[in-house]
């Protein structure tokens, strides 16, 4: 196909934020709810990223951010059988409810439509080029937001970054979640973690799944869900993957699928409560935990979160969650994790430098792309956290808006002010 770019369509906006997962919802709901000119791009068919099209299971990990717990009140609200665990995430109602706030809020969204690439003066990023089954379209803006996990318009634009952990760039596997029905409530084994574990008459859960799923594969998540007898598996696994990079997705793809009917087998097998059981729907949206670390006006360490930092520019509080590296060869956790081991139980603050990348202007970082370590990216992840990331962009672009100011010159103590934290 011969792009002629010099016919682009043109489109303006005073904030255009790129990806529609739990960080690019938070931003782009944040700036149109606080006034200003919103434009929404995503790749998929339907608002959430992995929250929605990746199927995830619950909403892992804490943030004190409102609208985190805005999020989770009003999907509350919404199930139609009532559980006692709101962090528990119901893909279809929570579809919905995106669509809702984002139209309250006045957001224009563009789905099935791919940010292409960055459109840049010197260090100034001005806004992307997207192309969807309408065309070509550069959409100038005076703030990008880029929330696409990978960074992708971040990197085009020259941001500097690395692959994966700082000494080999390899990066954690990649997984596809899918729904069992036909679940016995009343027996059925829920395992929570990787250090979970859970002796029956066969033997020990985990030990028994690395021995009857095949490699890389190999272990039990199983979570309890909003609808009766219907559990969440997170339990397919592709290593060696890099979110990147086209094939590879495709590869982890055809991977996780594979093994889809093997992991029934072993939860009919050896499972209490699941000797019946089905698959019901499967994600059409591979999980991809890592991929681009930005580098940043500060890079945030797993130091930072083990010594509960309190930064005096920080924009997200209450972060807390644990060191989820899974297993960069195999199944289970990664000997760098810790989950119930990890012991810091304070949370921790991320500092509006994270969102800012090192030499470019008019650019904001938010979710998992965000400036910081291999280990620390490992916390800060989980979809809570991401949330109140995307928050703080988008009201730090706001700012940045209505104040003619660069994003480099607003104040965290403003943001956090407007946000309420």
């Amino acid at each position: 196909m011969n792009l002629n770019l010099s016919t682009n369509k043109k489109s303006t906006c005073d904030i255009l934020v790129l990806g529609s997962g739990p960080a690019g919802f938070a931003a782009a709901y944040t700036a149109a709810k606080n006034g200003a000119d919103v434009i929404l791009v995503e790749q998929c068919g339907d608002i959430g990223g992995i929250s929605t099209t990746g199927l995830m299971s619950h909403w892992t990990g804490t943030c004190g951010s409102p609208l985190y717990y805005e999020i989770l009140r009003r999907s509350a609200e919404k199930n139609d059988f009532k559980v006692d665990n709101i962090t528990l995430i119901d893909p279809e109602k929570l579809k919905t409810l995106y669509l809702e706030m984002l139209d309250e809020a006045g957001v224009k969204i563009l789905l099935y439509t791919f940010a292409l690439d960055a459109i840049c003066e010197g260090d100034s990023v001005l806004g992307a080029t997207v192309v969807n089954k309408s065309g070509v379209t550069d959409i100038y803006a005076k703030i990008t937001i880029d929330a696409t996990g990978d960074g992708d318009i971040a990197a085009k634009a020259g941001a500097e970054f690395i692959l994966g952990r700082e000494d080999d760039n390899k990066m954690q596997p990649a997984t596809l979640m899918f729904k069992v029905g036909g679940v016995d409530y009343s027996r059925a084994a829920f395992i929570p973690s990787f250090e979970t574990t859970y002796q029956t008459e066969k033997g020990e859960l985990q030990a028994l799944a690395k021995q009857h799923i095949p490699y890389p594969a190999g272990h039990i998540l199983t979570y309890a869900t909003t609808l009766p007898g219907v559990v969440t598996c997170n339990m397919t696994n592709a290593t060696d993957i890099d979110g990147t990079n086209t094939e590879d997705l495709t590869k982890a793809t055809i991977v996780c699928r594979k093994q889809i009917d093997d992991i029934v087998k072993y939860l009919r097998e050896f499972v209490p409560g699941y000797e019946n059981c089905f698959v019901i729907s499967s994600a059409s949206l591979i999980g991809v935990r890592e991929t681009r670390h930005f580098k940043g006006k500060y890079t945030l360490t797993e130091q930072d979160i083990l010594e509960a930092q309190v930064f005096d520019d920080y924009v997200v509080k209450d972060a807390f969650f644990n060191f989820d590296v899974h297993n960069i060869t195999g199944s289970g956790l990664d000997k760098t994790g810790a989950q119930k081991h990890f012991k810091q139980n304070k949370g921790y603050t991320i500092p509006y430098r994270c969102l800012l990348p090192e030499v470019k202007e008019n650019l904001l970082l938010c979710g998992r792309n965000i400036s910081g370590t291999h280990i620390a990216h490992s916390n800060f992840r989980a979809m809570p956290i991401c949330v109140g990331t995307g928050e703080a962009a988008g009201m730090a672009a706001v700012l940045s808006v209505t104040k003619e100011k660069k994003t480099t010159d607003i104040d965290a103590t403003e943001i956090r002010e407007r946000i309420g934290i």
